[in-house]
């Protein structure tokens, strides 16, 4: 609306000088030398008009004229930098989507239409990324790390280059070359602080991490949680070196991170040794609310130097207690307490907090049986069957980062690098499958735990031959369609076992080994399983699948003492590898 009232003014006025010129009477007389030029002033006035458009115009057309080339120039310099950016937006799509090809002929086109662009630099790079030509790949990054806009770009690329040729010194080299242009650049501090953790380099890595607090890189919470993993890194290391710096590191870490297991140990182990038994106490258990850990309840043991087993017992006793019962490993402190009680002997205190995971053991709660079996009764063949479900058992806890198990805990990642990437926890869940190929092959287990402590027999008894076991009658045979498939395939190996193998076996416990011979191969099959030694399973007879075997060793046998056998091994022959081949397949498993 502005404009059109400006434009209306404007034709106003230009009316009103039109009719004012038209007004003036008079002529106008114009001299020059010998000329004479005589005419009324709205003339001069239209002439002066026409002779200023006129020479508007000609000075437009000689412009024009004069800047054609430059515009012709401009104009093909603009069509090639179109070009150029085609090619680099397609080559980049053909990139993501891993066509090499296409990726290679967009990056020529790219190069030939604009070779100074940096993003046709970084197309020609990744494509030859892209199709393996390392050597191309890494002339193309060290150019752009020559110029001054892609310098840090060309740093990154020959980094990602040296890593994937295993140049561990190279990689850190231009890392660090990174750092010094950019103190800001995330990959470059990640990467010089692994590498200085891996180095042992401490000091640096504690330099590099203020840096990064200073870049606004991490926050303040960061900081200080992995400044403590730092701190406890260098506590462990020094421990034996460098005792006074190492107690000042574990103690300034266990401020920072009051739940990081390593530091509140080893600070505590300080206390203890310092005499400060109420410190110590209560970094553990400050460090067990946030994370249970056995090296925590090892420590709270031990808090007090000079304690007997049973102080020790009523102290983790304690520090279980404390135990927060939605933590995940909760049961860490019942594991304390087992451990605990085996060391003051106190085995009844331990079967009881034990007996709630007895059914779904863990391999330390299984070992943990174990050592009770061994060292109360003496029982080794019990002792052995945990010790075998310990291997089938689920896993327990452990220190796993990035699916990398470790048996300590480390500061960093060895797989990435990563700063406090360790973790307590289970690295692999029992599946529900895994653990259902492994019920047949324990039925033995929960037999021999069943079953009550074998008898020590003397060496004269082991020399006796040995006769079948006065046991119940066994059940009816079932019918053949319902035989079991093991039983079909013993009978084609051996036909004399053929009918005690269709029927079921009966669960029976072994008995005492007799004083007389064992019943005459050629009478019908025993009901009951038939024993035989170790230095019987040689020679030729009928020998039925037995449902379990003792294995009695002979006097000469290695591995026992004067008094007789030390204890009794048992196994059930449950898989069909071993039913399938007789006491040639039990051959073949145990050997003699």
């Amino acid at each position: 609306m502005l404009r059109i009232v400006l434009f209306l003014i404007l034709i106003a006025l230009a009316a009103a000088g039109g009719a004012w010129v038209a007004d003036q009477h008079g002529e106008l007389v114009l001299t020059w030398g010998g000329l004479r030029a005589t005419t009324t002033f709205s003339g001069f006035v239209l002439g002066l008009g026409i002779f200023a458009a006129a020479t508007v115009l000609l000075w437009s057309i000689v412009t024009m004229i004069w800047r054609t080339p430059g515009r012709l120039r401009r104009r093909r310099h603009e069509k090639r930098h179109a070009r150029g950016r085609h090619a680099i937006t397609h080559g980049l799509l053909a990139i993501g989507h891993g066509d090499t090809a296409l990726a290679r002929r967009h990056a020529a086109a790219a190069r030939r239409h604009a070779p100074n662009d940096p993003l046709a630099l970084l197309l020609h790079a990744q494509s030859a990324q892209l199709d393996g030509n390392r050597d191309e790949a890494q002339r193309v990054f060290r150019a752009m790390a020559e110029r001054e806009d892609t310098r840090l770009l060309g740093l990154r690329g020959l980094f990602i280059e040296a890593q994937r040729a295993d140049d561990a010194v190279g990689a850190v080299m231009i890392a660090e070359e990174a750092i010094k242009l950019s103190p800001s650049s995330t990959w470059a501090s990640h990467a010089v602080l692994g590498f200085r953790c891996a180095r042992g380099d401490w000091s640096g890595a504690l330099a590099i991490l203020d840096s990064n607090l200073s870049a606004g890189q991490i926050d303040k919470p960061t900081y200080r949680r992995q400044r403590g993993v730092l701190l406890a890194a260098r506590a462990l290391e020094l421990e034996t070196m460098d005792r006074d710096v190492a107690r000042e590191s574990a103690m300034e870490a266990v401020k920072l991170a009051p739940t990081l297991v390593p530091a509140a140990v080893l600070a505590a182990k300080f206390e203890s040794e310092a005499h400060q038994v109420r410190r110590a106490m209560k970094l553990v258990e400050a460090a067990w609310l946030a994370n249970p850990h056995p090296d925590l309840a090892d420590a709270y043991a031990h808090v007090k130097l000079g304690d007997t087993a049973w102080h020790r017992l009523q102290r983790v006793e304690t520090l279980a207690a404390k135990t927060p019962a939605d933590k995940p490993g909760h049961v860490e402190g019942q594991l304390a307490v087992a451990r605990a009680a085996i060391d003051a002997s106190e085995f009844a205190r331990a079967r009881e907090v034990l007996a709630p995971y007895l059914k779904d053991p863990t391999q330390r709660v299984a070992l943990l049986m174990a050592e009770i079996e061994r060292t109360e009764h003496g029982d080794g063949g019990r002792a052995r069957a945990w010790t075998l479900r310990a291997v089938r058992a689920r896993h327990d806890p452990a220190w796993t980062a990035d699916g990398y198990v470790s048996d300590r805990w480390r500061p960093v990642s060895p797989v990435t690098g990563r700063l406090d990437a360790f973790q307590w926890q289970t690295p692999v869940a029992s599946l529900p499958s895994d653990r259902s190929t492994t019920i047949e092959s324990s039925a033995f287990e929960e037999a021999m735990l069943a079953a009550p402590p074998p008898k020590r027999v003397t060496a004269a008894a082991s020399e006796a031959p040995m006769e079948p076991p006065v046991a119940a009658p066994a059940p009816a045979p079932a019918a053949q369609d319902n035989s079991p498939p093991q039983a079909k395939e013993a009978a084609k190996e051996a036909p004399e076992a053929a009918n005690e193998a269709a029927t079921e076996e009966p669960a029976v416990t072994p008995a005492e080994p007799a004083d007389q011979a064992s019943a005459p191969a050629e009478s019908s099959p025993p009901a009951t399983p038939v024993f035989r030694s170790r230095a019987d399973l040689g020679k030729p007879g009928p020998a039925p699948i037995p449902a379990v075997i003792p294995i009695v060793r002979a006097p000469d046998d290695p591995g026992i003492d004067d008094e007789g056998p030390s204890d009794e091994f048992t196994e059930q022959i449950g898989t069909p590898k071993a039913q399938a081949g007789g006491w040639r397949g039990f051959w073949s498993r145990w050997g003699a």
